[in-house]
């Protein structure tokens, strides 16, 4: 366990650091789900509203170094094909 104060100091910020990033990616699954959801409808308007509600999300994610850009890129390319073959 922690024994200097340094130490125990970066065990309480990596608490705080890992319960805002674990609320981001909850949050940014919640709006891939949705887009899902829609497509899985076959509402293609509430599906391509989806879609641009979660882009930025995504992209947001990847700013705050919760998800690897090239990861965020292959899921937001793979939902807008989904959408786009909706047509």
């Amino acid at each position: 366990m922690a024994n200097s104060p340094q130490s125990k100091k970066r065990v309480r910020q990596i608490l705080r650091r890992t319960a805002v990033n674990r609320a981001r990616r909850s949050r940014i699954r919640t709006f891939i789900r949705r887009v899902e959801e829609a497509i899985a409808d076959g509402d293609q308007k509430v599906a391509r509203d989806a879609l641009k509600a979660a882009q930025p999300e995504i992209q947001r994610g990847v700013t705050k170094g919760v998800m690897h850009k090239n990861t965020a890129s292959r899921k937001i390319s793979r939902l807008s094909a989904r959408v786009k073959a909706m047509a």
